[in-house]
């Protein structure tokens, strides 16, 4: 069968470095750091005791008192970057065939705040089992697509991606398959993460994945940089609305670009570890590449996991060294993260946005925190320090997971 082509029609983001697209967009390129010490709770007692948190953002503009009540905080930002990209690709419920509406969201972890409150309460109890009737509804990671599909009656195909910080890059390649494949005319999509808690940071400390630079937040996310100490834990979500191309033309929707490639491979080596090759990651960018026939000459940018950890940075530039060959040399990388912290399940979708918006603009969001070279690492152009204006045909982002899952996508500028 002949697979129809898909298209970006809309955009919604809430992340540390602003709650809503363009602010979060300006922020990249001024090369903005959104890490800072936690607010979320007294961080004295753990050994890494700063974030990059969620700053201002609105409950009450999306939820009333009482609704709010039965939503866990990775929700809450699955449903105001899903409201943000409806509106942004000006469509209606009314206007659509719900029955080929679908919603599709990752979340690595769900309602892990919620886990904790309800659990402790209990633990400080008498033994006596008082939870609340929303605790299984607000916790279980599935939840925030039901309720994005509840608030806009999308009845189509509709579930959740976990597949930890590749989750919401998964998300949107089965959006993007299932569109491609006739099943669906638009989906919601991306992904939402809310894990700065006391689990969240003692689990991840315990497992010594994260930077311990309290002295100095807002550098301690040091991709490619030989003192890099670990990743900056994140928090946010972020959503695109994905569309067959000839019902987003015969709508008349703004297209932001084409989505061209989805690719998914496993390690199958460690359960937090790279393989040290990057085998799983050259796989991944090729089966994305082979999506549609295209080169590696065909990108300019990737826009890579870069998670700041000591063998994660190496294995991935090792990767995209041996797939791209003498070209890598040609191209440029960056790592968001290195301003947003690592937004866990919500990475590849935030992520995703910004390879989107390079793409449209042609302007490509720097790598920060340099200072010192890795002799380890292949001198790529790292996009060190500031922005750089360049023709961005295609962008490729990479999300790689703990337990080995990978995901890549590519976005390519629209032509009709």
């Amino acid at each position: 069968m002949e697979l129809k082509r898909v298209v970006v029609t809309g955009l919604g983001a809430v992340t540390p470095l602003g709650n809503n697209v363009p602010d979060f967009w300006k922020n990249l390129l001024n090369g903005v750091s959104g890490a800072a010490r936690i607010t979320k709770f007294d961080p004295a007692k753990f050994k890494t005791q700063f974030a990059c948190e969620v700053k201002g953002f609105d409950v009450e503009r999306y939820f009333d008192r009482k609704e709010a009540r039965k939503y866990d905080l990775y929700a809450k930002y699955a449903i105001a970057s899903s409201e943000e990209a409806v509106t942004d690709a000006g469509i209606t419920p009314a206007s659509l065939d719900l029955d080929k509406a679908g919603v599709i969201w990752g979340s690595g972890i769900g309602g892990l705040e919620t886990f904790l409150t309800e659990i402790s309460a209990f633990a400080k109890g008498d033994g006596t089992p008082r939870f609340s009737p929303f605790f299984i509804p607000k916790m279980i990671a599935d939840i925030a697509s039901g309720h994005i599909s509840i608030k806009y009656g999308f009845r189509g195909p509709n579930f959740t991606t976990t597949s930890a910080c590749a989750s919401s890059s998964n998300a949107i390649i089965d959006s993007y398959n299932y569109i491609r494949l006739g099943k669906a005319n638009i989906m919601i999509t991306g992904g939402s993460e809310a894990a700065i808690n006391d689990a969240g940071v003692g689990g991840f400390n315990s497992m010594q994945a994260l930077s311990v630079r309290n002295d100095s937040p807002e550098t301690a996310s040091r991709p490619f940089d030989l003192d890099r100490d670990g990743f900056v834990l994140g928090e946010g979500g972020g959503a695109m609305i994905l569309e067959e191309m000839e019902h987003a033309i015969k709508r008349g929707a703004k297209i932001y670009a084409e989505i061209v490639g989805g690719g998914m491979s496993a390690d199958a080596h460690h359960i937090t570890a790279p393989h040290p090759e990057g085998i799983g990651a050259i796989l991944v960018m090729k089966s994305a590449l082979e999506d549609n026939n295209l080169k590696p000459e065909d990108i300019d940018y990737i826009n890579v996991h870069g998670t700041s950890t000591p063998l994660g940075d190496i294995s991935e530039t090792k990767a995209i060294v041996n797939l791209f060959g003498d070209y890598a040399y040609k191209l440029n990388i960056s790592s968001t993260k290195s301003m947003t912290g690592h937004l866990l399940g919500a990475a590849g979708v935030t992520e995703g946005i910004a390879s989107v918006l390079a793409v449209c603009n042609d302007i490509i969001p720097p790598t920060i925190n340099h200072f010192t070279d890795d002799p380890q690492l292949p001198k790529l152009n790292y996009t060190f320090h500031e922005a750089q204006k360049k023709t961005v045909r295609a962008a490729m982002s990479n999300s790689f997971g703990f337990g080995g899952h990978n995901a890549s996508l590519i976005f390519r500028k629209f032509n009709g």
